[in-house]
């Protein structure tokens, strides 16, 4: 029996519509109740393993051996999404921030698509712009369900790449944004922000750059931790409560560090996308997690449960919420936070459903693995 599978470069990606924000937002949504209702598996024994990283040390005799940086991984991210999926894929990549030297993104990714009985090959893509899609809709739906109605001004601390496409997640889920806050390390990326919000929103009036994260926050309806992580852990990103507005979001998929008084804070709502993700990674590791393990929101919230500091009950899951098994918004005052750790089922759902637009069109180019096997 011969076998083949379909090549998916980035050009072809794009035009088999990778860049479509509201179907990938669709496909999040579809996830998230697949993840609520178990019909799922990530990598693992608690079948929820953000992926496996190859580590490399902090210093080497080894000649050519890479040694280890902020931002420096090799990772294999494995998944299988039943439902209307019912597909394994396996998103890998390489990330070094010396990259952008040879002119190259800081993370370089790919996709592949299996059949999830056989093993055999469907599909191999470039996953650059699939996954910056998959973060930015998993941001946007937390924009659409959790947010405040007729949300107004957007709060974006780190305008990288990753801002982008999540800011256009947020236009889509919430088209009354008039006002976009920057805070950024690098005059260069602030311009190269604001330049692409004025080409892609025109609905957009006012861009206010504030020096601070206090002044960034304030009067913010949505406020995004999009940072890479510091060199130095106790450099990373923080929010207090007394810098946000009543009802405000804050959605954060990358370093967050929250204190323990505003976890706990009656007024406060924690919201994760995986708490067992956060669970899985700690188990075991020394604390705080937050600064052993990840800088991620989600460790934080983790953290906090494991030292007694909140209850587990204390922590929603955003699946629960699309099942509506739970409320999200309990009221316009409430202020929520949003736990965003990224899963290889997104890419698998997006990569899905992004394969299925370049068969139907025949995009992209058919490879034959064998006529027959030999073995």
């Amino acid at each position: 029996m011969s076998l083949e599978f379909r090549y998916l470069n980035e050009e072809e990606m794009i035009q088999a519509g990778v860049k479509d924000m509201a179907r990938c937002i669709t496909a999040m949504e579809d996830m998230f109740i697949l993840l609520n209702k178990e019909d799922y598996r990530m990598g693992g024994e608690n079948a929820n393993e953000h992926g496996i990283r190859v580590s490399f040390p902090k210093t080497t005799t080894i000649e050519g051996m890479p040694t280890h940086k902020p931002d420096f991984r090799f990772m294999a991210m494995p998944a299988y999404l039943g439902g209307r999926f019912k597909m394994f894929g396996i998103k890998s990549y390489g990330s070094n921030p010396d990259n952008i030297k040879k002119e190259l993104p800081r993370s370089i990714l790919m996709m592949s698509l299996m059949d999830a009985t056989t093993g055999a090959p469907i599909a191999y893509m470039s996953a650059n712009i699939l996954s910056a899609m998959r973060t930015g809709a998993t941001c946007g739906l937390g924009a659409k369900h959790l947010s405040v109605k007729t949300s107004k001004v957007v709060a974006i601390i780190g305008p990288g790449t990753m801002s982008r496409y999540t800011m256009e997640a947020f236009v889509e889920a919430q088209p009354t944004i008039e006002t976009v806050k920057i805070k950024g390390r690098g005059q260069a990326n602030i311009e190269r922000f604001i330049d692409f919000c004025k080409s892609e929103f025109p609905g957009i009036k006012n861009y206010v750059v504030c020096d601070t994260l206090e002044d960034v926050c304030n009067d913010a309806d949505i406020v995004f931790y999009g940072t890479t992580n510091a060199a130095k852990y106790e450099d990373n990103p923080t929010v207090k409560k007394a810098w946000l507005k009543k009802g405000a979001l804050v959605v954060a998929a990358s370093a967050l560090l929250v204190d323990t008084e505003f976890l706990s804070d009656s007024g406060v709502k924690l919201i994760s996308d995986n708490y067992k993700m956060y669970d899985g990674w700690g188990s075991g590791q020394p604390l705080p997690t937050q600064k052993n393990v990840s800088t991620l929101l989600g460790m934080g919230f983790y953290d906090a449960v494991t030292e007694g500091r909140i209850s587990r009950d204390s922590i929603t899951e955003i699946g629960e919420i699309l099942c509506n098994e739970k409320p999200g918004r309990d009221s316009e005052d409430q202020i929520i936070l949003y736990a965003v750790g990224g899963m290889p089922i997104e890419d698998v759902a997006w990569a899905n459903d992004v394969y299925d637009v370049a068969v139907e069109k025949g995009i992209g180019t058919v490879l034959k693995v064998w006529n027959q096997p030999e073995l």
